[in-house]
């Protein structure tokens, strides 16, 4: 699948297999002797430090102590769930997607690090677009995601294990459904005219469970979603009577 959000970001390890520099070079301090020896490298590395010395910003002098890494170092182990911050607001679902450990996300996508695989039938359920749509901003007319607005305060009732695993499968079946159209983009995959049926099918799946851990069957319209939601909203953000 085509990154959605991400830029490239190489390894050390990988920049000896190009003569020019990539935009960007994430360095682990074990790999930070074998950079050196890169004059290319060690240039960017001191022009960095002497950038950050110069800052007026405290926080930014506070890192020229490490000069040959982001602000943010935030990696996973095993998987990465990444959330585009922007979205087109024709999309029936938000075009989330999995990748392995070695994925780093830019300030264009939010991540979930290492989290279990249902969060993504959550997050790419109807349910939660319907929420992030009342509830976050918008750039133009394009959905603007939030964590704090739109992941942190969504409603979920008390998932079983097996709610888990029924969510997994389900999130599964839609990674599956858009590889078997590679390499199409998630732009001509969630286009609304055009959106393969086995994918849109996989989307109804997922919808179809989810729903029926909510109310025990599938919500009627939006509106029947949204009062839901902000009815457990309600009660979720509603202190006890002392």
């Amino acid at each position: 699948m085509t990154p959605y959000g991400l830029s490239y970001i190489f390894t050390i390890k990988s920049v000896y297999s190009f003569q020019a520099l990539p935009q960007c070079i994430w360095i682990e301090d074990s790999d930070l002797p074998d950079a050196k020896t890169i004059k290319a490298i060690q240039t960017r590395i001191d022009d960095v430090e002497q950038w950050r010395l110069s800052s007026k910003d405290a926080g930014t002098r506070s890192m020229a102590n490490r000069p040959h890494q982001f602000r943010e170092m935030n990696f996973s182990k095993k998987s990465t769930i990444v959330i585009p911050i922007r979205s087109s607001e024709v999309r029936a679902y938000l075009p989330v997607d999995l990748y392995g450990g070695e994925a780093r996300v830019t300030n264009l996508a939010y991540a979930l690090y290492d989290a279990p695989t249902f969060n993504l039938a959550i997050i790419s359920s109807k349910l939660h677009l319907v929420w992030i749509s009342a509830i976050c901003g918008k750039l133009e007319t394009r959905l603007s995601y939030s964590n704090k607005m739109g992941w942190h305060t969504f409603p979920l009732p008390a998932l079983t294990e097996k709610n888990k695993a029924d969510l997994t499968r389900c999130a599964e079946d839609i990674l599956l459904a858009r590889e078997a159209h590679f390499p199409a983009t998630i732009a001509d995959l969630y286009d609304p005219e055009t959106i393969p049926v086995n994918l849109r099918e996989a989307h109804e799946r997922n919808d179809g469970v989810l729903e029926r851990i909510y109310i025990g069957r599938r919500f009627k319209n939006d509106t029947e979603r949204l009062e839901k939601l902000f009815e457990l909203y309600t009660k979720m953000t509603t202190k006890p009577a002392k």
